[in-house]
């Protein structure tokens, strides 16, 4: 095990900004383009680590900050040695700061107030009062464990216009400033395993805010740079738009991570195509359980890749009585252990029958599809 952080920049395409990078952590390397499947609450939903390995997965998005600060408390996941050791999650992982709950929980000010120090979430459960600070995410995720740990931010709101662009982007830099403190007084976790710490481009959909959020973050030499706030991942066209904004001043050996993104193959392929190495998504389990599942093909077109739709634009509706009878798989050629084994007509029946065993292989295949995508992007790189 080397008990480092390093990311190198590998290989650039020719036709694009699509890259290859090398990230060396101490659960292992991971070449990107990558996916990372959310395991919120220190699981993927409806998938096992071994599931997760064989779709290709290289890094997770395990344990939010606030999540396991409700449950279940950093009392088990430090007993346990660390959430890998919990979660039986070997490779690499990625946690987050709590970040997304002050802006998505403070909505109701009666679950979620935030000040200038922070958040103070009242426990869903107990009712006790969590203080959320940059203090107190740093800390909890040095005993998360995770080998990529996220500054704590303020997710931008896009309803809000520039004022309240502007008010979350100075507090994410305040708190950002205060993270870098606490983490540089000790880089590795309660456990010893050096810690890589990502800081947050805000700004909304203001080009000169995200543009001095950039270069705030340069300013504070971490080791990856991540772009957040409200449009990311949910308005593609926008997203696009900020990171063409921002690339032009990011460092090129330094992980670039969009928060959010993955509602659709697709998106995968639009972010890579502007410089992007990282992303994540609840959409791909979340879309399965409803069950809304990955449909079309990979093509060549213009020097990249395109995820052409399939039936149903591009996600097959399985409770449709259509496929009560159909004996084939999902999707033709896929080699998900979903597709590999079973029919349309056997996942139409296990979905009606509200199956914990269609969830499972559901969220196998969109993983999977997801995953392919990456592999196939990454292949196109190098050659």
């Amino acid at each position: 095990m080397q008990n480092s952080f390093k990311s190198k920049l590998i290989k650039k395409n020719s036709s694009n900004h699509a890259r290859i990078m090398k990230m060396t952590t101490p659960h292992g390397e991971v070449m990107t383009p990558t996916f990372m499947p959310v395991g919120t609450k220190a699981f993927v939903n409806h998938m096992t680590p071994h599931d997760l390995m064989h779709s290709n997965s290289q890094i997770i998005l395990g344990g939010n900050t606030y999540h396991m600060l409700c449950s279940p408390g950093m009392d088990v996941i430090q007993a346990a040695g660390g959430m890998h050791s919990f979660m039986h999650w070997k490779q690499t992982m990625l946690t987050d700061s709590g970040g997304f709950q002050v802006f998505s929980l403070s909505k109701n000010s009666k679950i979620c107030k935030i000040d200038a120090k922070g958040a103070h979430f009242k426990h869903p459960i107990s009712g006790k009062i969590i203080h959320l600070t940059p203090e107190t995410s740093i800390q909890t995720q040095k005993i998360i464990g995770a080998d990529i740990i996220m500054a704590f931010d303020e997710c931008t709101p896009e309803n809000g216009g520039r004022e309240a662009a502007l008010a979350a982007m100075e507090r994410t830099h305040r708190w950002l400033t205060e993270s870098k403190e606490i983490h540089d007084q000790s880089p590795h976790s309660v456990y010893g395993l050096k810690q890589a710490l990502f800081g947050i481009i805000q700004g909304g959909s203001f080009a000169d805010l995200r543009e001095a959020s950039t270069e705030f973050i340069l300013k504070m030499e971490l080791d990856g740079i991540a772009i957040g706030g409200e449009v990311i991942g949910f308005d593609m066209k926008k997203t696009a738009e900020v990171i063409d904004w921002v690339r032009p001043h990011l460092p090129e050996n330094k992980i670039r991570y969009t928060m959010g993104v993955g509602l659709h193959p697709q998106d995968l392929i639009d972010v890579v195509a502007k410089g992007i190495d990282i992303f994540d998504c609840v959409a791909p389990t979340r879309n399965a359980r409803h069950g809304s599942l990955y449909h079309g093909k990979i093509i060549h077109e213009n020097n990249w890749i395109k995820f052409e739709n399939g039936e149903e634009n591009g996600k097959i509706h399985i409770k449709k009585s259509i496929y009560a009878k159909q004996d084939q798989p999902i999707l033709e050629n896929c080699e998900c252990y979903t597709c590999k084994h079973f029919t349309r007509a056997y996942l139409h029946f296990l979905f009606k029958e509200k199956s914990s065993a269609y969830c499972h292989l559901a969220c196998i295949h969109n993983v999977h599809v997801m995953q392919n995508v990456c592999d196939v992007m990454r292949s196109m790189i190098s050659e």
